[in-house]
């Protein structure tokens, strides 16, 4: 696929974002502090462990660590795309605090209310 095809499908901006994320198949394979490298409202990409035995579109559960871990963002997410160096995953289902605690980390480091808000609306539909 294309960068340009990519681009132009991209609804949701990706915001730069450094923090660790605990990556759960819940069959067994476990990978702990995870490297993020950015976020956003449907989605996370992480830095791919040494070890990664996930396959495209197999279901994890992510917790996203903020705050020293003080503060959690969870959600099943499935693999979206593999590349040599990381990991793309795409949102499948997300609780209400955790929505909450994302949306509010990508307006913080957003800057744009009227673009958070059209991404916002895109989740609905």
């Amino acid at each position: 696929m294309s960068t340009d095809n990519s681009a132009n499908r991209r609804q949701f901006s990706r915001i730069p974002f450094e923090a660790k994320a605990h990556i759960n198949a819940g069959h067994g394979e476990l990978h702990l502090n995870c490297n993020v490298i950015d976020v956003s409202l449907n989605g996370i990409l992480i830095a791919k462990p040494d070890n990664w035995r996930g396959k495209l579109e197999e279901h994890f559960q992510i917790d996203l660590l903020l705050e020293n871990g003080q503060l959690v963002i969870k959600m099943d997410a499935a693999v979206a795309h593999i590349d040599k160096g990381s990991i793309g995953f795409i949102c499948k289902h997300i609780d209400l605090d955790s929505i909450s605690h994302l949306k509010r980390l990508v307006e913080l480091n957003l800057g744009d209310e009227e673009l958070l808000h059209r991404e916002l609306s895109s989740l609905i539909h």
